[in-house]
């Protein structure tokens, strides 16, 4: 049986990252927003660091304003966070680990050593009407746990692969993971290091509804225009999932 289509979500934070490099104007994120959506995105993502070393909290605000789509805030598991995300209601929010000596995240977040600090911010984020994902390493483990915290979807780590794409043993993880996400009753996502080269054997699995890619898109770009870009990782995305 032919899988259904798998949504695209663009993390646009590069854009702001190439903003702050001036701390000025341009490129606005908020307009890139606007094209990715014009060139067939599903949703929009953007990630809140708690240094604001690329979006800003005026970036979230006219994001959760303009966006059309579906707007997923990433964002760590602290109160001032918290408070903005309430007050905003994206449609989404997605907890992810944070390290400010990391130059991107590297890792899933950690919801076992502390889960009731998780279930607390989860609850608040339910409480407001926004959708909660956790962003986990394709673990066992991480997946009984997210479903103990209440959560509607999980977002699969897909560093290790995009760093072994040829090693059998991490996309067999983010199979199985999709999988028992799935039987748990768990919206399955991905993302993290995806390119439009090693995203074909993550977009073939079945159970993984949603893709949030954002650098290699953004890189892109630069050489061929942000609408061909997200065309393109569409069109790679569809043809590993009709194949």
């Amino acid at each position: 049986m032919r899988a259904k289509q798998q949504r695209l979500y663009i993390n646009i934070d590069h854009v702001a990252t190439l903003r702050q490099a001036r701390r000025g104007a341009e490129p606005d994120p908020v307009e890139a927003a606007t094209a990715c959506e014009a060139a067939g995105a599903d949703g929009i993502t953007a990630h809140l660091r708690e240094d604001r070393r690329h979006i800003q909290d005026a970036d979230v605000i006219r994001l959760k304003q303009k966006v059309r789509t579906y707007f997923n805030l990433e964002m760590a598991c602290v109160p001032g966070m918290l408070e903005l995300a309430r007050r905003i209601k994206p449609q989404q929010v997605t907890l992810v680990p944070e390290r400010r000596e990391e130059i991107t995240t590297e890792g899933g977040l950690d919801i076992i050593s502390d889960p009731s600090r998780i279930r607390d911010t989860v609850d608040a984020l339910v409480e407001a009407g926004i959708r909660v994902s956790l962003f986990i390493d394709p673990t066992r483990a991480g997946l009984e746990q997210s479903k103990k915290l209440g959560v509607a979807a999980i977002e699969l780590h897909t560093g290790t692969y995009s760093h072994q794409p040829d090693s059998k043993e991490p996309i067999r993880a983010l199979r199985d993971s999709a999988q028992r996400g799935a039987d748990l009753g768990l919206a399955v996502h991905a993302g993290h290091g995806l390119t439009v080269r090693n995203v074909g054997p993550v977009a073939a699995i079945a159970e993984i509804e949603e893709l949030n890619i954002g650098h290699s898109i953004i890189s892109r770009a630069v050489f061929i225009g942000l609408d061909q870009a997200v065309k393109e990782m569409r069109e790679a995305m569809r043809r590993a999932r009709s194949s």
